[in-house]
């Protein structure tokens, strides 16, 4: 089923994000992972891959598990980094005989060591570009689309990040995730801004909890998300006190703040970055 049409009316939902193991021989564990955070209960579930492209044909056979040994309704990550018509008939007709009926349309990242993105071909640039391919082809797909609530990193506006946003949208796309944000007045200013445009479709937060201070600090140098200067002092302080382990009870408490804020604010829901790590989803989801 479409994840537009899941979306209950007034009923709040959690959602998840996991990467596919590389190795193979890292599978167990993270099917493991996967069947802790059943508990959960998600609404949809979303399967990334790699910078440039990698893991793809990992991640067609791990929404196939996810959706038959599971049960869980996957949310397949498409991006445009090697897109062409055939490839993305012959990965759309394997998620349709999978009954999987959910994808995320994104334009991709370049792969690692490579500053611009560089389209490998004209027919499929952007996201927009996907869109229109699955609306116009496969109508009964649920098609998902991304959005940086503080703006692309490459965008010339604000004002103009929305329009294309919008034209995502009004191009066949049924909702919006964000990418990680750790200031709330992020989401919820972007949110009225979207309204202000006519827009009504689902807008669902993404939060990620940080568990290292390291690596946030290199995450949020590729992803155009910035760290509330406060909070930043209280990892750094947290870290100089007692390293990772009070870093990570930091940044879950910041998270579950968060995560309540957001649904009590009226987000329908909030998709967690998981990391493939159960325990933190299990914190955050347990205190509310």
């Amino acid at each position: 089923m479409r994840i537009a049409e899941l979306i209950p009316k007034n009923q709040q939902f959690i959602s998840l994000e996991f990467f596919p193991p590389k190795e193979r021989a890292s599978w167990p564990g993270f099917f493991e992972t996967v069947s802790r955070l059943e508990s959960v209960n998600p609404l949809f579930v979303s399967v990334t891959y790699g910078a440039g492209g990698g893991t793809q044909e990992n991640s067609l056979e791990i929404v196939r598990y996810l959706k038959k040994d599971f049960g869980l309704e996957p949310l397949a990550h498409l991006t445009c980094v090697g897109a062409s018509g055939e490839k993305l008939h012959g990965f759309l007709r394997a998620l349709e005989s999978f009954g999987v009926d959910n994808v995320l349309a994104l334009r991709g990242d370049p792969p690692r060591g490579v500053d611009d993105f560089k389209p490998d071909s004209e027919e499929f640039k952007h996201a927009s570009d996907l869109v229109a391919f699955i609306r116009g082809r496969y109508p009964d797909m649920g098609i998902g689309v991304a959005r940086y609530p503080e703006g692309h990193p490459e965008a010339i506006s604000l004002e103009r990040d929305l329009e294309f946003l919008k034209f995502k949208l009004d191009e066949g796309a049924d909702f919006v995730i964000t990418q990680l944000f750790f200031d709330n007045r992020f989401y919820f200013d972007f949110a009225k801004r979207l309204s202000a445009l006519g827009v009504d479709k689902p807008l669902i937060p993404g939060i990620l909890p940080v568990m290292s201070l390291g690596a946030v600090k290199r995450m949020i140098s590729f992803c155009g998300a910035s760290l509330p200067e406060e909070f930043l002092s209280a990892l750094t302080a947290a870290y100089d006190a007692g390293g990772d382990e009070a870093v990570r009870a930091l940044g879950l408490a910041h998270a579950r703040k968060q995560v309540r804020e957001l649904l009590d604010g009226g987000a329908p829901g909030v998709h967690l970055y998981t990391l493939n790590k159960a325990d933190a989803c299990l914190e955050i989801v347990d205190a509310l």
